[in-house]
Parts: C-alpha cells; structure tokens; sequence
C-alpha cells in the first residue's frame, strides 16, 4: 500500500466527546477501506495487559483470519494466567520491537505509542481505537468513543460493520473484554445498551457463567498473599481511602504484577467510600498507583494531571518514591475532589 496517499483517507477534524453516530460510521468505514486494502496487519495494545486488550487483540485476529488477512498479534507483557484459556491466546507473541512490512498497525486502548512498551512502530501506518477518556489522536486513523463501556465494544462494531460472523470464539474473546472493562458490570460507560451487547455475545456463543468463573474464581494464593498485607495498610479518611504494598511485602507475597490487579476495589469497597487509590511500590522504588471511583469523582483526570488516564472511574498513573512521598502527592490531588462532592462529612 501506499503510506502518504492512504494517510489522507480520513482526518477526524474535532475530539469530540459525543460525536454524532455518523462519526463513527466514517471513521469505521475509513478503518475497514484500509483493511480491505492492505494484506498484512499488526495488532497491539497496552503494556500490562487486562482483559479488554486481550479479548479485543483475539478478535481482532480473528476478523484478520475471516478477512483472509494476515495479522500478527504482539504485546509487550505475558498473557496473565486468567486469560490464558481465551480462544487463539497462543497466537499473541511477546515482543519488545517489531519490524517487517506492514499495511498498518492496529493499536488497541493505547494513548500513544509509548503505552505499548513495543518499539518500531513509529515508522508503521497506525491505527488507534479507543475508548478511554485520556484517549488523544496521535494516529494516522483515530476511532476514540468516550461513551463506549470497553474497546470490545468498538471491535465488535467493527466486526458486525465488516459483514464478518461473531463466532463463539469472537463472542467469548469480547465478551471477557465487556465483563473485565466494566469490573464486572459496575463502572465505566454502563447503560441499557452495554447489556444488550452482553446479550448479543451470549447468543453468539459466549458463556457467561464459565467465563466470569474463569476471571473471578482463578486467584493464586500469591495474590490472596499480597491482599492480606495491602488490608493491613488500608486507611479511611471520610469518602476517601487508600492502601498500598512494599517492593517487600511483593516479595515475600511471591507475587508478581498479575497480583496486584483488583487490589484497588477492596478500597473503594468500604461503605461511603467514594474514590480509592492502591499505591504499588515497584523494584526501581518508582509508585505505580491505581486509582478507583464509583463515578463522582473523575479519576481519569486525576491521573492525567500525573501522566497518566484511564476511564472516568478507573485510572492510573506512575510516580517517583519514595513511597510517603506518592501518597502525599495523589492525596493532595483526590482530597479537592472528593471534598468537593455534595454531603461530605466532616
């Protein structure tokens, strides 16, 4: 293909958070104009992977394969053992540089290159679809949907607008995306349509029961580990709370960065609690921080004012240790906020 002329295909001229539905048939039309054309694909998405990006790379496989196309499924970090049974999860390899032709890159809730944690793709022709509020164009071709509950969602857009079939394979790839993105149907972009998404992938083949099962009933004892020191840590200030873990307390837990994913919610679990934060200690003493809320307070811009993002009620960021000094810093930056929320105690 011809980079410079297909990069004129469509330009997005606004960011708009609520763009018309027509807006998102152009930019799904240009996407696919680009798929028929090209012959060989590369799909990658964030660097620690959740269940949206590895749901979403696995179908996007798999319409690639319905296509007739050649994709080539890479991401910078293992497949965490609770995804593993997906369907086509062999297929994903783990790389840290790409090179080879490409038509383009599909990269997936990525808001820009750096998120991926794979090098070589600033010379590809990329393509960003996203979903997440601190989502930007920075691509050739930019599908960002703020009011979508996960870019499962936007991929099955996609298949469904290629004419391709959502097999039971595809349904219970995105479906895993759909129940993981909204922490299992309680944040994010919920509304009567997100059900009816579930819906659709259920009859398309999904199996909700063996799929949540497989999500929420798969914990190590490492991670089981790790909680029980985060618990110890755990502090209440009014609408807010927070816990954190040492490098040390990883260690001694034998866990590993899989396990500190949920911790978060164990927080934001307190009754009357409104945001909550985990704070991460990593081995280089930087703080890796996930921040929760259950949708009054937008942690999304928190974290982006930290250089991070994320969703509305799902963030994160990485700050400089020590890790008295992290917890100062995003204290400061969730208290206004959450004391700023109608009927705060005192």
């Amino acid at each position: 293909m011809d980079h410079s002329r297909r990069s004129q295909v469509f330009r997005p001229k606004s960011a708009a958070r609520n763009p018309a539905p027509a807006a998102h048939t152009d930019r799904m039309d240009a996407i696919l104009e680009v798929l028929r054309r090209g012959e060989r694909f590369l799909v990658c998405s964030h660097a620690r992977p959740d269940g949206d990006a590895i749901g979403s790379m696995l179908a996007m496989g798999m319409l690639f394969e319905q296509m007739g196309k050649h994709a080539d499924l890479v991401m910078a970090d293992q497949v965490p053992n609770i995804y593993s049974g997906l369907p086509g999860v062999d297929g994903i390899r783990v790389a840290q540089f790409v090179h080879g032709p490409y038509d383009a890159a599909i990269l997936l809730e990525c808001d820009g290159l750096g998120r991926t944690g794979v090098a070589g793709l600033e010379r590809l022709f990329l393509i960003n679809i996203d979903h997440h509020a601190s989502g930007h164009e920075y691509a050739n071709l930019n599908w960002i949907d703020r009011d979508a509950s996960s870019v499962g969602e936007l991929v099955y857009r996609l298949v469904k607008a290629a004419g391709a079939k959502v097999t039971p394979e595809i349904a219970h790839c995105l479906y895993t995306a759909l129940l993981t993105d909204t922490g299992g149907f309680c944040y994010g972009a919920m509304q009567a349509a997100t059900f009816g998404l579930a819906q659709e992938l259920v009859l398309a083949g999904a199996d909700p029961v063996r799929i949540a099962q497989d999500v929420y009933f798969s914990t190590p004892a490492s991670k089981l580990l790790l909680l029980g020191a985060a618990l110890g840590n755990l502090n209440r200030e009014g609408r807010l709370a927070w816990l954190w873990v040492t490098n040390e307390d990883v260690q001694r837990a034998c866990a590993n960065d899989e396990d500190c994913e949920g911790i978060v919610n164990f927080a934001l679990c307190v009754s009357g609690v409104e945001a909550a934060a985990f704070l991460r200690e990593l081995p280089e003493r930087r703080i890796r921080i996930g921040l929760r809320s259950k949708g009054q307070v937008n942690v999304a811009a928190i974290a982006g004012r930290l250089g991070g993002g994320g969703h509305e009620s799902a963030a994160g960021c990485t700050l400089e240790g020590p890790l008295e000094h992290a917890l100062d810093e995003i204290l400061a930056q969730l208290r206004p906020s959450v004391a700023a929320l109608p009927g705060e105690e005192s």
